[in-house]
């Protein structure tokens, strides 16, 4: 498993929504780290920008994959992109 970094406005995110919301992102950003080839993780690559995006219900995350998968912002489908 690849060690994961969230950044301080993803976590922030984290603490404010409802407490199984955020496990269940959580526990998804780990399935995705222990199994990035795993078609369950419905990943893609962002077009326009660097990162990529795991879809988690209506909840968006967008990492950056390398030797630390680093989660850079977590929101609902419609703002994150912003």
């Amino acid at each position: 498993m690849k060690p994961i970094v969230y950044l301080p406005g993803a976590e922030k995110t984290l603490r404010r929504l409802p407490r199984n919301v955020a496990m269940r992102i959580i526990r998804k950003v780990e399935a995705y780290a222990t199994d990035p080839a795993s078609l369950a993780n419905n990943v893609k690559t962002l077009k326009g920008r660097d990162g990529i995006r795991l879809r988690v219900g209506d909840w968006r995350v967008i990492m950056r994959d390398g030797v630390v998968l680093e989660v850079l912002a977590v929101g609902p489908r419609g703002s994150v992109y912003d």
